[in-house]
Protein backbone atom coordinates (compact mmCIF):
# COMPACT_ATOMS: atom_id res chain seq x y z
CA UNK A 1 0.00 0.00 0.00
CA UNK A 2 1.18 3.61 -0.77
CA UNK A 3 2.14 4.98 2.62
CA UNK A 4 1.48 8.42 1.32
CA UNK A 5 -2.29 7.11 1.38
CA UNK A 6 -2.64 4.72 4.09
CA UNK A 7 -4.26 7.58 5.85
CA UNK A 8 -6.67 8.25 3.56
CA UNK A 9 -9.28 6.06 4.72
CA UNK A 10 -9.36 7.28 8.69
CA UNK A 11 -8.93 10.53 7.61
CA UNK A 12 -12.12 9.90 5.33
CA UNK A 13 -14.40 7.99 7.90
CA UNK A 14 -13.38 11.24 10.31
CA UNK A 15 -14.70 13.98 7.95
CA UNK A 16 -17.57 11.83 7.17
CA UNK A 17 -18.52 11.42 11.17
CA UNK A 18 -17.49 15.48 11.42
CA UNK A 19 -19.97 16.06 8.77
CA UNK A 20 -22.78 14.35 10.77
CA UNK A 21 -21.91 16.68 13.84
CA UNK A 22 -22.53 20.03 11.61
CA UNK A 23 -24.52 18.36 8.54
CA UNK A 24 -24.80 19.71 4.85
CA UNK A 25 -21.52 22.16 5.36
CA UNK A 26 -18.60 20.56 3.89
CA UNK A 27 -16.57 23.32 5.04
CA UNK A 28 -17.25 23.10 8.34
CA UNK A 29 -16.33 19.63 8.43
CA UNK A 30 -12.93 20.48 7.29
CA UNK A 31 -12.63 23.21 9.76
CA UNK A 32 -12.89 20.71 12.45
CA UNK A 33 -11.02 18.12 10.63
CA UNK A 34 -8.08 20.97 10.47
CA UNK A 35 -7.98 21.36 14.50
CA UNK A 36 -8.22 17.95 15.44
CA UNK A 37 -5.06 17.37 13.38
CA UNK A 38 -3.75 20.20 14.24
CA UNK A 39 -4.39 19.54 18.15
CA UNK A 40 -2.92 16.05 17.65
CA UNK A 41 0.45 17.56 16.50
CA UNK A 42 0.91 20.29 19.22
CA UNK A 43 3.63 18.44 21.22
CA UNK A 44 5.54 17.93 18.09
CA UNK A 45 4.66 22.20 16.99
CA UNK A 46 5.34 22.59 20.47
CA UNK A 47 8.77 21.31 20.37
CA UNK A 48 9.50 22.57 16.54
CA UNK A 49 8.97 26.28 17.94
CA UNK A 50 11.24 26.11 20.84
CA UNK A 51 13.37 24.67 19.01
CA UNK A 52 13.82 27.33 16.64
CA UNK A 53 13.57 29.75 19.77
CA UNK A 54 16.52 27.57 20.99
CA UNK A 55 18.40 27.83 17.98
CA UNK A 56 18.05 31.56 17.51
CA UNK A 57 19.34 32.21 21.09
CA UNK A 58 22.43 30.86 20.39
CA UNK A 59 23.38 32.09 17.22
CA UNK A 60 25.82 34.65 18.58
CA UNK A 61 27.83 31.85 19.92
CA UNK A 62 27.91 30.07 16.99
CA UNK A 63 28.97 32.72 14.85
CA UNK A 64 31.57 32.77 17.25
CA UNK A 65 32.20 29.33 17.11
CA UNK A 66 32.55 29.71 13.36
CA UNK A 67 35.19 32.97 14.01
CA UNK A 68 37.49 30.79 16.11
CA UNK A 69 37.85 27.92 13.48
CA UNK A 70 36.85 28.86 10.48
CA UNK A 71 40.31 27.05 9.05
CA UNK A 72 39.32 23.89 10.80
CA UNK A 73 36.01 22.84 10.02
CA UNK A 74 36.04 19.34 11.57
CA UNK A 75 36.91 21.05 14.97
CA UNK A 76 33.97 23.94 14.34
CA UNK A 77 31.32 21.10 13.61
CA UNK A 78 32.55 19.11 17.03
CA UNK A 79 32.20 22.41 18.80
CA UNK A 80 28.73 22.96 17.42
CA UNK A 81 27.81 19.49 18.41
CA UNK A 82 28.81 20.06 21.88
CA UNK A 83 27.03 23.62 22.17
CA UNK A 84 23.84 21.79 20.87
CA UNK A 85 24.30 18.91 23.35
CA UNK A 86 24.52 21.11 26.23
CA UNK A 87 21.98 23.14 25.51
CA UNK A 88 19.34 20.79 24.33
CA UNK A 89 19.20 21.95 21.25
CA UNK A 90 17.94 19.77 17.99
CA UNK A 91 18.57 21.39 14.25
CA UNK A 92 16.55 18.85 12.92
CA UNK A 93 13.15 19.35 15.64
CA UNK A 94 11.95 22.59 13.26
CA UNK A 95 11.67 20.21 10.32
CA UNK A 96 10.35 17.12 12.06
CA UNK A 97 6.49 18.60 12.29
CA UNK A 98 6.77 19.57 8.55
CA UNK A 99 7.99 16.03 7.74
CA UNK A 100 5.24 14.15 9.47
CA UNK A 101 2.28 16.50 7.89
CA UNK A 102 3.58 15.35 4.37
CA UNK A 103 1.59 12.16 4.64
CA UNK A 104 -0.89 14.01 6.01
CA UNK A 105 -1.36 16.18 3.11
CA UNK A 106 -1.04 13.29 1.02
CA UNK A 107 -3.94 11.74 2.44
CA UNK A 108 -6.18 15.16 2.58
CA UNK A 109 -5.64 15.50 -1.08
CA UNK A 110 -6.68 12.08 -2.17
CA UNK A 111 -9.59 12.38 0.39
CA UNK A 112 -11.07 15.92 -0.61
CA UNK A 113 -10.91 15.15 -4.18
CA UNK A 114 -13.27 12.36 -4.38
CA UNK A 115 -16.55 13.96 -5.74
CA UNK A 116 -19.89 12.69 -7.47
CA UNK A 117 -18.36 11.46 -10.49
CA UNK A 118 -14.81 10.60 -9.37
CA UNK A 119 -13.14 7.95 -12.08
CA UNK A 120 -9.58 8.64 -11.77
CA UNK A 121 -7.63 5.68 -11.75
CA UNK A 122 -4.61 7.14 -9.87
CA UNK A 123 -6.87 7.55 -6.74
CA UNK A 124 -8.13 5.74 -4.40
CA UNK A 125 -11.77 3.39 -4.72
CA UNK A 126 -14.48 6.32 -3.20
CA UNK A 127 -15.59 3.68 -1.12
CA UNK A 128 -12.86 2.99 0.63
CA UNK A 129 -12.07 6.74 1.67
CA UNK A 130 -15.69 7.97 2.26
CA UNK A 131 -18.11 5.01 4.19
CA UNK A 132 -20.75 4.69 1.27
CA UNK A 133 -23.69 4.62 3.96
CA UNK A 134 -22.69 7.70 4.89
CA UNK A 135 -24.08 11.33 4.49
CA UNK A 136 -21.02 12.81 3.33
CA UNK A 137 -21.08 10.26 0.87
CA UNK A 138 -25.16 10.68 -0.20
CA UNK A 139 -23.62 14.72 -0.36
CA UNK A 140 -21.04 14.24 -2.54
CA UNK A 141 -23.07 12.31 -4.61
CA UNK A 142 -25.67 15.47 -4.57
CA UNK A 143 -23.04 18.01 -5.64
CA UNK A 144 -23.23 19.00 -2.00
CA UNK A 145 -19.90 20.93 -1.48
CA UNK A 146 -20.78 24.62 -1.40
CA UNK A 147 -18.56 26.17 1.55
CA UNK A 148 -18.65 30.37 1.54
CA UNK A 149 -19.64 30.48 -2.22
CA UNK A 150 -16.08 27.77 -3.16
CA UNK A 151 -16.92 24.66 -4.44
CA UNK A 152 -14.23 22.64 -2.16
CA UNK A 153 -13.67 19.84 -4.70
CA UNK A 154 -12.77 22.36 -7.47
CA UNK A 155 -9.38 23.79 -7.33
CA UNK A 156 -9.12 27.93 -7.36
CA UNK A 157 -7.19 27.82 -11.08
CA UNK A 158 -10.77 25.82 -12.24
CA UNK A 159 -12.73 28.29 -10.79
CA UNK A 160 -10.57 31.37 -12.41
CA UNK A 161 -11.00 29.33 -15.59
CA UNK A 162 -14.32 30.80 -16.14
CA UNK A 163 -14.10 33.86 -14.93
CA UNK A 164 -11.64 36.13 -12.09
CA UNK A 165 -15.14 37.84 -10.74
CA UNK A 166 -16.75 34.12 -9.53
CA UNK A 167 -13.35 33.09 -8.71
CA UNK A 168 -12.58 35.95 -6.28
CA UNK A 169 -13.16 33.46 -2.71
CA UNK A 170 -11.09 30.86 -3.90
CA UNK A 171 -8.34 33.87 -4.22
CA UNK A 172 -8.93 35.38 -1.62
CA UNK A 173 -8.49 31.79 0.53
CA UNK A 174 -4.95 31.48 -1.69
CA UNK A 175 -3.90 35.12 -0.35
CA UNK A 176 -5.35 33.86 3.45
CA UNK A 177 -2.55 30.88 2.79
CA UNK A 178 0.21 33.22 1.52
CA UNK A 179 -0.56 35.84 4.06
CA UNK A 180 -0.91 34.11 7.27
CA UNK A 181 2.44 32.33 5.96
CA UNK A 182 4.52 35.65 5.75
CA UNK A 183 3.21 36.31 9.21
CA UNK A 184 4.04 33.54 10.98
CA UNK A 185 7.50 34.22 9.83
CA UNK A 186 7.38 37.58 10.85
CA UNK A 187 5.79 36.56 14.38
CA UNK A 188 9.32 34.55 14.87
CA UNK A 189 11.29 37.43 13.72
CA UNK A 190 9.83 40.31 15.83
CA UNK A 191 10.43 37.67 18.87
CA UNK A 192 14.09 37.78 17.98
CA UNK A 193 14.25 41.14 17.45
CA UNK A 194 12.66 41.74 20.74
CA UNK A 195 14.64 39.13 22.82
CA UNK A 196 18.00 40.68 21.03
CA UNK A 197 19.41 38.02 19.45
CA UNK A 198 21.35 38.94 16.10
CA UNK A 199 21.27 36.47 13.38
CA UNK A 200 24.48 37.24 10.60
CA UNK A 201 25.74 34.08 9.90
CA UNK A 202 24.61 32.16 6.66
CA UNK A 203 22.52 29.52 8.37
CA UNK A 204 20.16 31.92 9.54
CA UNK A 205 20.13 33.94 6.50
CA UNK A 206 19.41 30.66 4.69
CA UNK A 207 16.32 29.71 7.30
CA UNK A 208 15.57 33.47 7.03
CA UNK A 209 14.78 32.58 2.95
CA UNK A 210 12.88 29.70 3.49
CA UNK A 211 10.89 31.15 5.69
CA UNK A 212 10.02 33.47 3.15
CA UNK A 213 9.89 31.81 0.00
CA UNK A 214 7.63 28.76 1.74
CA UNK A 215 4.73 31.19 1.81
CA UNK A 216 5.12 32.08 -1.77
CA UNK A 217 5.34 28.11 -2.59
CA UNK A 218 2.46 26.95 -1.06
CA UNK A 219 0.17 29.25 -2.23
CA UNK A 220 1.71 28.21 -5.75
CA UNK A 221 0.94 24.78 -5.23
CA UNK A 222 -2.60 25.54 -3.57
CA UNK A 223 -4.04 27.64 -7.14
CA UNK A 224 -4.21 23.76 -8.26
CA UNK A 225 -5.32 21.90 -5.16
CA UNK A 226 -8.66 21.45 -4.06
CA UNK A 227 -9.96 24.37 -2.49
CA UNK A 228 -11.00 21.93 0.36
CA UNK A 229 -6.97 21.30 0.86
CA UNK A 230 -6.38 25.17 0.30
CA UNK A 231 -9.15 25.64 3.21
CA UNK A 232 -6.89 23.25 5.49
CA UNK A 233 -3.90 25.20 4.70
CA UNK A 234 -5.32 28.42 6.06
CA UNK A 235 -7.27 26.80 9.15
CA UNK A 236 -3.80 25.56 10.13
CA UNK A 237 -1.72 28.54 9.14
CA UNK A 238 -4.45 30.64 11.29
CA UNK A 239 -4.10 27.82 14.69
CA UNK A 240 -0.15 27.79 14.16
CA UNK A 241 -0.24 31.96 14.30
CA UNK A 242 -2.32 31.41 18.13
CA UNK A 243 -0.09 28.66 19.40
CA UNK A 244 2.83 30.41 18.60
CA UNK A 245 1.67 33.46 20.48
CA UNK A 246 0.14 30.83 23.43
CA UNK A 247 3.86 29.16 23.31
CA UNK A 248 5.88 32.34 23.62
CA UNK A 249 3.46 34.08 26.19
CA UNK A 250 3.98 30.24 28.30
CA UNK A 251 7.90 30.93 27.92
CA UNK A 252 7.61 34.52 28.86
CA UNK A 253 5.31 33.75 31.99
CA UNK A 254 7.79 30.78 33.10
CA UNK A 255 11.38 33.11 32.79
CA UNK A 256 9.18 35.79 34.36
CA UNK A 257 8.81 33.49 37.50
CA UNK A 258 12.34 32.31 37.57
CA UNK A 259 14.18 35.59 37.32
CA UNK A 260 11.41 36.84 40.00
CA UNK A 261 12.42 33.93 42.12
CA UNK A 262 16.07 34.46 41.67
CA UNK A 263 16.04 38.17 42.33
CA UNK A 264 14.35 37.63 45.84
CA UNK A 265 17.31 38.16 48.49
CA UNK A 266 16.91 36.60 51.83
CA UNK A 267 15.92 38.90 55.05
CA UNK A 268 19.23 39.97 56.92
CA UNK A 269 19.76 37.40 59.65
CA UNK A 270 18.68 38.78 63.50
CA UNK A 271 21.80 40.13 65.61
CA UNK A 272 23.86 37.49 67.67
CA UNK A 273 22.11 37.78 71.06
CA UNK A 274 25.36 38.59 73.40
CA UNK A 275 25.75 35.39 76.12
CA UNK A 276 28.02 37.41 78.34
CA UNK A 277 26.98 40.47 81.07
CA UNK A 278 25.80 43.92 79.48
CA UNK A 279 27.58 47.35 79.26
CA UNK A 280 25.15 48.80 82.02
CA UNK A 281 25.95 45.88 84.16
CA UNK A 282 29.77 46.19 83.95
CA UNK A 283 29.13 50.46 84.73
CA UNK A 284 27.77 49.62 87.82
CA UNK A 285 30.00 46.87 89.04
CA UNK A 286 33.22 48.96 88.61
CA UNK A 287 31.49 52.20 90.55
CA UNK A 288 30.97 49.22 93.17
CA UNK A 289 34.75 48.44 93.83
CA UNK A 290 35.91 52.46 93.27
CA UNK A 291 33.81 53.11 96.65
Amino acid sequence: MNPFTVLAPPLGQLLALLFNIWPNNYGVAIVLLTLIVMLLLFPLTLKQTRSMKAMQEIQPEIKKLQKEHKDNREEMNKQMMALYQERGVNPAAGCLPLIIQMPIWFALFQVLRVGPSDADPTVLDPSDIIPADSRLAEALLEGDTQFLGMDMLQSPSSAASSGLVGAIPEILLVLVVVATGFYQSVQMTRRRKGDGVQQENKQAQQMQTVAKIMPLFLGFISWGFPTGLVLYFAVSNLFRIGQQAVIFRMDDDASGSEGKNAGRSEPPPAPPKQSGPSPHASKKRNRRRRK
